[in-house]
């Protein structure tokens, strides 16, 4: 069990050293800097390294240490609830910065300087995540060091298949986040951690579940055993493609780009009523239709 040990005490550190990143920065930044840059670095490299950690722990963990799936499942479900209350409201993952520009709640500008943001925030989580692993703490982590330039591909099923599943979590994924869309971060953490979970537990074995284009083009797409537009495919269309859906059926239409609903008929839940006669000056009134033309009796 040394080896998980030594796991959690780098997931801690990691979440401390993030959380101490992203204080700093927010107190010496401007807002929009920090809003859009800083924790969204601060938050991709906390995601980043703490997948990578744990994708060792999946994959080595089970005949090294002997490790179950309720062990994992559950240290992922902390992991994600833990991720989801310290982010400050970053996005961390390119779809969702999308899905706000989408919904005209994002500027082009700020939403490419978030995606520069997290290509940044996992490339640092890489470097450091691996300069962890050399130092060889237990006999997991010197494994993971000297098996690290061989690694092997998330993806274990056919391209079409693998863009299916990573788009339909996605899909569910973005779908939860515009329904909890204004909740508290204490009932949408617990939710959405549960939802990835559920994701990790279903379609993990074959994609890895990623459901995140710029953490699996930095995790995986080195690795052989597919082509860079296999990988493609199934990383960046696929989720670009769930969130799409989800936004046209939460919301009818993409805010950003339409003014008309496409898929929901605007009809008002009112009936407007037909014209009635108006009294006139005095009381009177127009006669009705069927008294027009008859004298005074």
């Amino acid at each position: 069990m040394a080896g998980l040990n030594v796991s959690l005490c780098f997931f801690l550190a990691t979440f401390a050293l993030c959380q101490a990143v992203r204080r700093a920065a927010k107190a010496l930044l401007p807002g929009g800097t920090y809003a859009h840059f800083a924790r969204e670095v601060a938050g991709t490299a906390q995601l980043g390294a703490c997948c990578l950690e744990m994708r060792m722990l999946v994959e080595l963990g089970p005949w090294a240490l002997g490790f179950g799936p309720d062990l994992l499942l559950t240290l992922v479900f902390l992991l994600l609830l833990v991720h989801g209350a310290t982010l400050d409201g970053a996005s961390a993952n390119p779809t969702v910065s999308l899905q706000r520009f989408l919904l005209a709640e994002a500027s082009l500008p700020s939403t490419l300087l978030e995606l520069v943001a997290q290509a940044l925030g996992v490339q640092v989580a890489g470097a450091l995540t691996r300069l962890y692993w050399a130092w060889g703490l237990s006999d997991l982590h010197l494994l993971q060091s000297l098996m690290d330039p061989h690694c092997s591909s998330a993806l274990r099923t056919a391209a079409p298949h693998g863009a299916l599943l990573e788009g339909s979590c996605a899909f569910l994924l973005h779908l939860a986040l515009l329904r909890l869309q204004g909740s508290r971060a204490v009932h949408r953490a617990p939710a959405v951690a549960l939802l990835l979970t559920a994701a990790a537990g279903t379609a993990g074995p074959l994609t890895s579940a990623f459901l995140n284009p710029t953490l699996a083009a930095s995790v995986t797409f080195r690795c052989s055993g597919h082509s860079l537009l296999e990988y493609i495919q199934v990383y960046w269309l696929g989720p670009v493609t769930g969130m799409l859906l989800a936004v046209l059926l939460y919301h009818g239409r993409l805010p950003r780009l339409f003014q008309r609903n496409l898929l929901y008929s605007q009809k008002s839940k009112y009936r407007v009523p037909r014209g009635r006669p108006v009294p006139g000056p005095g009381g009177s009134q127009t006669p009705k239709e069927g008294s027009r033309g008859r004298g005074p009796p």
